[in-house]
């Protein structure tokens, strides 16, 4: 499966408590799959979640440089929370396990799927959700990802007609994604209800650090808050970026596997410095620029 092999070997001891925690041999899983079942909702957001924190603690060890505040998109924010303290690793990673149970649950109670469109504002990608909403459909915009990328969550009809009427309705594009469901919409409703229970069984405090919430965009100082609207609200990614910016942040750091949200970084916020740290030999080469 090959999700950053080097950080695994490097932070053994970080995946062997996840294993711990987990009941089920994460760093196996990752290494040698099958793909299926790594890419399943309920075991790829605590490998993702594992991998990120150990990219994260690796290069927060190697840059002389404190971080001014943390976002995650997503599954992120999670990572983002426990670098800033909000609880612990082994916390988080439990809550990550439940809402990625939650999550798959709530996908197979009701048919839901996601769509990117390209090519339309915030504003008309809500007006087209409204419109179809008020015919009787079930569309909503999950992520606003960066201007002109806009993600929305429905019913498997409800994608079909935007794929459809995508044109006549000003889209330049839509893209169907292979999601198990519509994820940050009112169809994760009974996901949040479970992931609520687990957030109040679990010993938060105040960040060390602002994070910047994906359901309002603020900077929040209450995470358990913050958890439990995600699940069902728009993923305010692009507003976020634009806040730290506005804020003073000109360096962002994309930590963890891929580099998805270092693209949205560059399209977001106009030159700004931008890095990708998703394997070891990253978070040294990123350190040593940052700390110059």
């Amino acid at each position: 499966m090959g999700m950053c092999p080097d950080i695994r070997a490097d932070r053994t001891d970080l995946f062997e408590e996840a294993s711990a925690v987990l009941g089920w041999d994460l760093d196996s899983l990752i290494a040698h799959g099958p793909a299926e079942e790594l890419t399943s909702t309920e075991k790829a957001q605590p490998a993702l979640y594992v991998t990120s924190y150990a990219l994260w603690i690796e290069f927060a060890e190697l840059v002389g440089v404190d971080p001014v505040a943390f976002a995650g998109h997503s599954l992120g924010e999670y990572t983002a929370l426990a670098a800033a303290g909000a609880f612990s690793y082994e916390d988080g990673l439990s809550l990550v396990a439940e809402r990625g149970r939650a999550m798959a649950a709530a996908a197979d109670e009701r048919d839901s799927t996601m769509a990117a469109v390209i090519g339309v504002d915030d504003e008309r990608a809500s007006e087209i959700a409204v419109a179809r909403r008020n015919d009787g459909g079930s569309l909503y915009v999950a992520n606003l990802n960066a201007p002109g990328q806009i993600v929305m969550a429905g019913a498997g009809d409800d994608i079909d007609w935007l794929i459809g009427e995508g044109r006549s309705l000003g889209i330049r594009r839509v893209v169907p994604l292979d999601v198990a469901g519509g994820f940050h919409s009112p169809f994760m409703q009974s996901a949040a209800e479970r992931l609520d229970r687990a957030i109040d069984e679990t010993e938060m405090s105040e960040p060390s650090v602002t994070v910047f919430a994906n359901a309002t965009a603020a900077s929040t100082h209450d995470p358990g808050a913050t958890l439990s609207a995600q699940l069902t609200a728009p993923v305010r990614f692009s507003e976020t970026l634009a806040n730290m910016a506005a804020g003073g942040v000109n360096t962002f750091v994309h930590v963890g596997p891929g580099d998805v949200t270092a693209g949205l970084a560059r399209r977001t916020v106009k030159g700004s410095q931008v890095f990708v740290v998703s394997s070891l030999l990253e978070a040294r080469t990123v350190a040593e620029e940052l700390s110059v």
